[in-house]
């Protein structure tokens, strides 16, 4: 699956699909990705994340736009300043559980978006523009589209790999554990809070750098990317592709972006094909058929799209029972 997968992003701009758009969604999955490491593996429900994949943006906007660096330094800036903020709100956050490590993470979170919107270096509620993609390493011109694209996948790909690897590993074994029992993970000798603070920055960095990549991709940086309703996106992405799954998240946030960005073609086309002017509409609803969309999700697929998937997938017949001959009865049956 992942292999067809990569074949069809490899091949995505070869069959006509817009590469900018691939690449919207790519950074976004990353983004609920490198969420899903949190919730889906570690258990933390982090209102925040919005500050680390805008806070990234801005820094690798202003990188690129008023110091004239390079992309790859850009990207390096905005993952280490998302990963530094990361630790910052973890350490402030990380003792408290439950409702009280949300709030704590939503309100540091409004206190970045509220210095974006203020501080001259944001370009407050214009926004960073007409930031340029350079030149890779000084070389490789990603003016181009399809250049960008295949740059872009090739980091996207790598992050990907890393998030897989940090699941599969020992480390992603005991996050794992803390979701599921903490003061059991507690009374085997582990230090519960290290390894939660180390995967909240772990998650920070990784939406740093989807957020920093995206700036490169778009050009243009806002405050939409850090307020809290961006925040609210990803946990929607998340919860659509199916929590605690590895592709569950690129799913969620490739239905999203599609819907926001091809709704209204779609209503048009629909109406256009049946008569009704009600489907044209739909361009302007796109926050109602979203919910109405997670709605669904949530009462018909608990477990999100791929994760249901993956359970019909994975569900086998109960084996049937063996009867009880000498080798297979217990010791107290023969006395």
């Amino acid at each position: 699956m992942y292999a067809l997968l990569l074949a069809g992003l490899l091949l995505a701009p070869l069959l006509g699909a817009y590469p900018v758009f691939v690449l919207k969604v790519l950074c976004f999955g990353l983004f609920a990705c490198a969420f899903n490491l949190l919730i889906g593996y570690t258990g933390l429900l982090s209102f925040g994340h919005a500050a680390f994949f805008g806070g990234a943006g801005y820094v690798c906007g202003h990188a690129l736009k008023v110091w004239g660096l390079t992309p790859e330094i850009g990207l390096l800036l905005g993952t280490a300043a998302g990963a530094g903020l990361g630790w910052l709100m973890g350490v402030l956050a990380i003792r408290r559980e439950g409702i009280y490590f949300s709030m704590i993470t939503l309100a540091l979170a409004q206190m970045l978006f509220f210095f974006c919107l203020q501080s001259p270096l944001t370009g407050g509620e214009d926004g960073l523009q007409g930031v340029p993609r350079g030149r890779l390493f000084g070389v490789l011109s990603l003016a181009d589209d399809r250049v960008l694209y295949y740059v872009a996948l090739a980091i996207v790909v790598a992050a990907y790999a890393l998030i897989a690897r940090i699941v599969h590993s020992p480390f992603g074994q005991i996050l794992r554990a803390i979701r599921e029992n903490e003061p059991r993970a507690t009374s085997l000798g582990y230090d519960t809070h290290r390894f939660k603070l180390l995967a909240f920055v772990l998650s920070a960095a990784l939406a740093a750098l989807a957020g920093s990549l995206k700036v490169v991709v778009m050009g243009f940086e806002t405050l939409t990317d850090v307020h809290w309703s961006m925040s609210g996106l990803v946990i929607l992405m998340t919860l659509v592709g199916g929590l605690g799954t590895l592709v569950g998240p690129l799913v969620g946030a490739f239905v999203i972006i599609t819907l926001e960005n091809k709704l209204g073609d779609i209503g048009t086309g629909l109406a256009d094909l049946t008569g009704l002017p009600l489907f044209a509409a739909l361009g302007e609803s796109v926050t109602t058929v979203t919910g109405v969309i997670f709605v669904i999700c949530v009462l018909a697929f608990r477990r999100g799209i791929m994760g249901e998937l993956i359970h019909r997938l994975g569900r086998k017949d109960p084996p049937p029972p063996v009867p009880a001959t000498a080798a297979t009865r217990p010791a107290h049956a023969e006395r």
